[in-house]
């Protein structure tokens, strides 16, 4: 079966996982853990990504993020790019480092946030790299070393998720020692890396209990919530795929539109889009500048764009007609 597009939207909040190709190391050593950790940290404050939690293994990552404006899609795609460049080039090596589809899971805060950001962080004590909650806690590759202020990482949102265990620093930090203590003798959850109807009521005895008694829930393999949340998710990507098709609408009708007044004025758009000064494109240009805001939409990089000047050659154009 097709996989179905990302969902996402600045705010959502996602369960990020990233594996080596063919289960293959992504980092070798502390120097490729800096530079996937810098690098991470960079993105996020630029994009302004916020990350609650993240553990870094040998062979996979996991990270708890909100996504930003410019998106998940676009965040991930500029790290794990920029990493797999860098490690290639520094282990003298061809070919993909990752996986070439990361796995995202959108969660609903209110239920998964603190068992995600406990789970995530308790990767390495789980996996055998630290033996003890004790080490874990000074872990360098690892957000729970930051909560614990054992390490500073300015752009882990730490506040975010103090926040949730009390009004102190002192307080809210034992408080989530503890509960990271009792996460820690709970059995494995699976549900928390994947989504869907089963991992959301919890397996499948819940969910055939759930249609003994005639009661439907919504679930999408994308999606770790209740069925409500599933509804709201899948309502917001299709109110963004309406969006992205008017836009994209509004950018052909704007071509042909352009298209249309060059063949008049018989230049070519290749001509109006070159920056060329001569005769008659500095007054097509002002002419088509405000019709493009105004009639179509654009904004004025959009604008720009398509008439091969700079924003502010088109925020004085607009000025001078004024």
């Amino acid at each position: 079966m097709p996989r179905g597009p990302r969902l996402d939207a600045p705010g959502t909040l996602h369960h990020v996982i990233i594996r080596g190709i063919e289960k293959g190391l992504i980092v070798r050593d502390d120097e490729d853990r800096k530079n996937f950790i810098g690098r991470m940290g960079i993105l996020a404050k630029n994009t302004g990504t916020a990350i609650y939690a993240w553990a870094l293994m040998s062979n996979h990552g996991h990270m708890l993020v909100r996504s930003g404006k410019c998106g998940i899609p676009s965040f991930m795609r500029r790290l794990l790019t920029g990493y797999a460049v860098s490690y290639n080039r520094r282990h003298n090596r061809w070919g993909h480092v990752f996986q070439n589809r990361y796995k995202s899971i959108v969660c609903e805060e209110d239920v998964y946030f603190l068992r995600l950001v406990s789970y995530i962080h308790l990767n390495p004590l789980r996996a055998g790299l630290v033996h003890t909650l004790e080490e874990l806690d000074t872990y360098n590759w690892c957000g729970h070393s930051v909560i614990m202020k054992q390490q500073a990482n300015a752009w882990q949102d730490r506040e975010y998720v103090l926040e949730l265990f009390g009004t102190t620093e002192g307080r809210a930090r034992k408080a989530y020692r503890q509960f990271v203590s009792e996460q820690n003798v709970m059995e494995r959850q699976p549900e928390l890396t994947g989504g869907g109807l089963i991992r959301s009521m919890g397996g499948w005895a819940a969910v055939k209990g759930m249609r003994s008694r005639g009661r439907q829930e919504l679930g999408d393999a994308r999606i770790l919530g209740s069925g409500a949340f599933v509804r709201e998710m899948l309502n917001q990507a299709q109110e963004t795929i309406k969006y992205q098709i008017k836009g994209a609408r509004k950018r052909k009708t704007a071509e042909s539109h352009i298209a249309a007044v060059c063949k008049k004025a018989g230049v070519s758009v290749v001509f109006l889009q070159s920056g060329s000064r001569r005769r008659p494109l500095p007054e097509l240009r002002k002419n088509l500048a405000g019709v493009l805001l105004e009639e179509y939409g654009l904004t004025l990089a959009g604008a720009a764009r398509h008439l091969g000047v700079s924003t502010s050659a088109v925020a004085l154009m607009l000025q001078r007609a004024q």
